[in-house]
Formats: C-alpha cells, structure tokens, sequence
C-alpha cells in the first residue's frame, strides 16, 4: 500500500485562508445583504474591507495597535515568567505541585468580565494619554499563566529517567538535573506553550481596553467604531489583529525552530 502523503502546513494554511475568506464574502453577498433603503451592512464584502484600508493607510492604525502589542508583550513577558518559575519550583520541591496547579487551573477558570472589572478599580489604566494599561497588560499575563503552567510541569515531568538517575548517581541535585535534563526534555512543551500564548496575550490586552480608562488601543477604538455603527472599520481592526496574532505566532515558532531544531523534526547536523 502506498503511505499517504500529508499536506503540507503552508498548503493547509493557503486552502483554510481560501476558504474563509470565500465564506466570508458568501455570507456577505447573500445572508448580510444591505436592507432596503439603506447601505448598512454588519458584514461587508472582503473587498470593501480591503480597500477601507487601503485608502486609510496603515498610520491611521499604527497609533491604535502600538499601544495595544506593547500591553501584549508586557503582559506576555510577565505571565510567562511567573508561570515557568512557578512550574520550575515544583521539581525542586515536589509539594508544591498539587498548590501550584490548583493556581493555574483557577486562574484559567476565573471569568475575564469579572477579574477586568476588579483589576480595572485596583490597578487602574493608564497613567498617562498613550500609556498602556495596567488592567489590559494584567489580562494578558492572566491569560497565558495557565498554559505556559500546564506546558512546562508536563515537559519537567517527562524527563528520562534514567538520564536523572545517571545525574543523581554522579551527586547531581535537583536543580542539577532541572538544568541538564528536565529544561532540555521539556523544551518541546515550553516552547508550544509560548508560542500559543502569543494570541491569547494580545486577545487579553484588548479586553482589558474594553474595561476603559485608556485613551488608545484596539479595545477603546472597537468600542468607538461600534459605536459609530462602522461596520467596516470593524472588521479592518477585527482583520489587522487576526494578522498581527498570527505574526506574533509564526514568530515565536521561528525563534523556536532556531532555539531547539529537534522539536519541530530536524537535525543541527548536515543531511545524511
């Protein structure tokens, strides 16, 4: 039998992009159609959308977006910090696991509209007209604790044991076979888990924007638009963030691929 072949992620990319965007313009011409007398539309065509934006140029976002990946990677920084050093801290002393788990899982499990709302009275917004938001870069360390948590105690815990045996046997500590064997094991699980928390932090940074006290940034100017019933800016905001997170995305699995070659498959060494 011959071995089926898989399609390549590239091409899986170009098909699903395809075929959204195909669905999006169908739903636009038929189901979203103007009503009568009117030419408000809740879904325009992906050709409008397009050419709003062109004509607006990319400055007239620039402003709305910097403030917004700023928060992003702030939050980002600092949620994934904690939650390596906390998953870290559960190798060294083992006890802590079932505590530090517990701490994911509720963190995951809070309801964002209720933690924003309590982090917008205690931490407040911006400090100053183009700061970013104390609330929105909290909301995105929130939102990747729990992966990043998860990701990294699975890799530690995954290590060969015999190569943690042969540390121990040779008066490795803890933190010795932390450094030479677990990192190394759970480099694959570590680095899933920051990649994918690229959009749940930038998703974060934009509903803390929504709890208000910011003067820019893609939440506070979402809120403005919809307000305006500008449908199609909207989606030109809604179309630039779907393609800064999946920049952040494909960046983070490029620097992975460079950090660790073998997680994704290949060889530091010349071909065979």
């Amino acid at each position: 039998m011959r071995a089926r072949t898989r399609m390549p992620g590239w091409l899986a990319a170009v098909v699903g992009t395809v075929v959204l965007i195909a669905a999006w313009w169908l739903f636009s011409a038929t189901v979203f159609t103007p009503a009568e007398g009117t030419d408000y539309t809740p879904v325009p065509s992906p050709w409008v959308v397009l050419t709003t934006l062109v004509s607006d140029g990319p400055a007239a976002y620039w402003s709305v977006f910097g403030v917004t990946v700023r928060e992003a990677a702030i939050g980002y920084a600092w949620g994934n910090g904690i939650a390596l050093l906390l998953a870290a801290s559960v190798l060294l002393l083992p006890r802590l696991e079932p505590i530090v788990m517990q701490i994911a899982v509720v963190s995951y499990c809070l309801p964002v509209v209720a933690v924003g709302g309590i982090a917008i009275v205690t931490l407040g917004g911006a400090k100053q007209p183009g700061d970013a938001s104390s609330t929105a870069i909290f909301l995105a360390a929130l939102a990747v604790f729990f992966t990043t948590v998860v990701g990294a105690v699975l890799g530690f815990t995954a290590a060969d044991r015999a190569s943690l045996d042969v540390v121990r046997v040779y008066g490795g500590s803890r933190f010795t076979q932390l450094r030479k064997v677990r990192l190394i094991a759970a480099l694959p699980s570590i680095l899933n888990a920051l990649q994918i928390a690229v959009p749940s932090a930038f998703l974060g940074a934009v509903l803390g924007e929504y709890m208000g006290a910011i003067d820019r940034g893609v939440g506070i100017t979402l809120i403005r638009l919809q307000g305006n019933l500008d449908s199609t800016r909207v989606w030109v905001v809604f179309l630039l963030c779907a393609l800064i997170a999946l920049a952040g995305y494909a960046l983070v699995g490029l620097l992975s691929r460079l950090v660790a070659p073998w997680v994704s498959g290949r060889s530091t060494g010349g071909r065979r």
